[in-house]
């Protein structure tokens, strides 16, 4: 994909989370303004580096942005967003359509990010996830839903980049505990294993983007939490799964469950769960060094947006 293609998918992006937010009853203002600091900084530690200006060419829609969202603008060089871009869509989507909903959410994130007309390579697309998963408490109608996507960063470094700042900001404990058992390698930790294991009561489904199709748990998955029923062969890297985002809304939201899925591994210790921490902390610096990123591990906390000025349109 061109530059210019690279730009236009991050606005397009832009432009339907501020549709999004200005149809949903209650105030969302707060997910334009984290994906937006999130894109900033996605685009600036890119081998490609697109500044604000650069992506949102139009002037008058960059003041009203910079106006009614001046955080993004003032924190992308400084700040570490804590989740990646179609996370904050995918919130959206849910608050405007609701959880209970399954089949409108994936079909409108099926939407967002489905390649324009004639161009067949959606891989190229920056923030695109390619997999959706949905977990439930029980499977049943009157189960909450809880939704997570796939990693959505292009590139080696951006990626393990938000995997480490999931881990130490966003995700639920035990998710994050499981995850960095093996992050940022491939191999399990000889000193801490904070993997669990789900019930099986426990729905975790994961639905492909591209086709709607159900797909099976990755060996990953399998390795962190027990998904081992009709596993695939195939490992993708920790932490970039549907699996692992869905699981942590679940958690945070469902204490029954997260009281069911205690890691038991005598290794999983308060003293070894802190080494781990400093290695994913430590791995985070090297990386953001490696991408040019100078700053700390300060991570990025949204704020509500101020109001369109005369009800017009960004």
């Amino acid at each position: 994909m061109s530059e210019d293609g690279l730009k236009e998918n991050s606005l397009t992006i832009i432009k339907k989370m501020m549709e999004l937010s200005e149809k949903t009853q209650e105030d969302t203002s707060m997910l334009v303004d984290e994906i937006l600091h999130s894109i900033f900084f996605l685009e600036v530690i890119n081998d490609t580096k697109f500044s604000p200006n650069n992506i949102v060419r139009d002037e008058k829609m960059l003041n009203e942005l910079k106006t009614r969202f001046p955080n993004p603008f003032d924190h992308y060089s400084s700040r570490l967003p804590k989740r990646s871009p179609i996370s904050c869509v995918l919130d959206m989507i849910v608050r405007l359509i609701g959880q209970e909903n399954e089949n409108q959410i994936i079909k409108m994130l099926q939407d967002v990010i489905r390649p324009k007309s004639g161009d067949n390579n959606s891989k190229k697309k920056r923030f695109t996830s390619s997999t959706i998963c949905v977990s439930q408490k029980t499977e049943g109608p009157d189960s909450a839903r809880y939704y997570g996507v796939s990693m959505s960063t292009s590139g080696r470094h951006p990626g393990r980049i938000m995997v480490a700042a999931s881990c130490l900001s966003a995700w639920d404990s035990h998710v994050a505990d499981a995850v960095m058992t093996y992050c940022p390698g491939t191999t399990k930790k000889s000193y801490f294993d904070g993997t669990i294991q789900l019930p099986e009561s426990v729905r975790c489904q994961a639905f492909s983007l591209s086709t709607g199709d159900e797909m099976p748990p990755c060996r990953s998955c399998g390795n962190l939490f027990g998904l081992y029923k009709n596993t695939e062969d195939e490992g993708w890297a920790y932490g970039n799964c549907a699996e692992v985002e869905s699981l942590s809304n679940l958690l945070k939201n469902e204490n029954e469950v997260k009281k069911q899925v205690q890691p038991t591994s005598q290794m999983c210790k308060d003293e070894n769960r802190q080494k781990a921490k400093k290695e994913t902390k430590d791995h985070l610096l090297d990386l953001l060094q490696k991408v040019k990123f100078k700053t700390g591990l300060e991570f990025y906390t949204p704020q509500r947006g101020l109001p369109l000025r005369n009800g017009g349109n960004v």
